[in-house]
């Protein structure tokens, strides 16, 4: 070795040996925890060849009554065993990786309709921004299926494509998006979690027209005893002792055929609930032996009732509306907002007027305006 190599060398000793007592004094184990905070890159996945789809079941239309049932009604009938369809638009990494996935503290599970595209941009600016609160990560992910037939078709799923593109977040399956479909989308997204985000500790599952206060929600969340995701937990706006609606004019219409039952088991409204991650997995594990229904939060409550499992009423959720104490006061008064989780339904512009109204720091409101007011009534 030469005389300038070993200088080298001994030089470089000498400083590691200097520094690092320093390293280890900032490497403390809060500081080290800092750096599995960091927002993780995404791996975008774009399906350009989809797989075969599932067939109609023509022995459907043998059921009692079938001929007299609503269009849509028939078509459930004809589909209701697919539970498998070819994914178009996916986001593996979105939890940072199945192993990674309890770093994820609330994951923002978001119905949307690829029409829907003004309300995707404005929750992604508002309560759906992925950031930190409380040093815990939010994340967002949009649920979706497909609309129209032809050009229609592809022109829809080319807005996504792109949208996915920017921000990956969205998950979207080739099945046709509507009402009597919520489950079939409910299920795909549980299959999809098991598979890429399983550990995640809390989930809102919600509408893409609810205003949700995501910061309160984190809050609540931090302040439960013993619960850090992997014990029950399903909470929204309660619903019980309701049954099917049998007026065939309804969107919610459901013949005996289909469910035979006067009630349903208690869940709560799809507009928006909160759940832990062992429910959702509990959830998804009880649906493979339970038949589809059309209205996916009661088929939903059937599950946990299948588990044994209860959802519980929590008071910050207005899925059928907030009502104001008297027509003189300002609707939109931030205030009677403030300390709510979720409300339905908002417009876009609404949503974020709302949004930066409840995140102003300056914001002052007395008591009189921050209230728990009584449930609107639904028809």
């Amino acid at each position: 070795m030469t005389p300038n190599r070993l200088k080298t060398r001994l030089i470089f000793g000498t400083v590691c040996l200097l520094i690092y007592p320093f390293w280890r004094c900032i490497s403390t184990p809060a500081e080290r925890f800092k750096f599995s905070q960091q927002k993780p890159q995404i791996r975008t996945k774009i399906i350009f060849q989809p797989g075969l789809k599932c067939q109609q079941n023509k022995a459907a239309a043998n059921t009692s009554n079938f001929s007299d049932f609503p269009q849509h009604i028939q078509n459930f009938l004809y589909y209701r065993h697919c539970r498998h369809f070819p994914m178009l638009l996916d986001v593996p990494d979105k939890c940072g990786g199945a192993g990674k996935s309890a770093d994820v503290f609330l994951l923002l599970v978001v119905k949307s309709s690829p029409l829907n595209y003004d309300r995707r941009e404005v929750l992604r600016k508002t309560w759906a921004m992925e950031r930190q609160h409380n040093g815990l990560w939010i994340r967002r992910i949009f649920i979706s299926g497909t609309t129209g037939e032809g050009h229609e078709k592809s022109r829809m799923n080319k807005l996504l494509e792109l949208e996915q593109r920017e921000y990956s977040d969205i998950l979207q399956w080739d099945f046709t998006d509507s009402f009597y479909n919520l489950t079939l989308k409910q299920i795909l997204f549980l299959e999809w979690m098991e598979r890429s985000c399983p550990d995640v500790r809390f989930l809102l599952n919600g509408d893409d027209d609810v205003f949700a206060h995501t910061d309160n929600m984190v809050e609540y969340l931090q302040n439960l005893k013993g619960n850090d995701g992997s014990k029950h937990l399903f909470a929204g706006y309660l619903i019980q002792g309701h049954g099917p609606v049998r007026w065939k004019p309804s969107k919610y219409y459901i013949p005996v055929e289909i469910y035979k039952e006067d009630s349903y088991f208690p869940y709560c409204g799809g507009g928006g609930f909160l759940l832990s991650s062992y429910t959702a997995s509990v959830i998804y594990n009880m649906s493979r032996s339970i038949t589809f229904h059309p209205i996916d939060d009661a088929y939903i409550g059937m599950c946990l009732t299948k588990a044994g499992l209860s959802p519980i009423s929590h008071i910050g959720f207005r899925t059928l509306g907030l009502k104001i104490p008297s027509d003189k006061v300002n609707t939109y008064d931030p205030c009677y907002y403030k300390d709510l989780l979720v409300v339905h339904r908002f417009l876009p512009a609404e949503m974020y007027f709302m949004w930066n109204k409840i995140s102003d720091p300056t914001l002052k409101c007395g008591s009189h305006r921050s209230l728990y007011a009584e449930y609107t009534e639904e028809i």
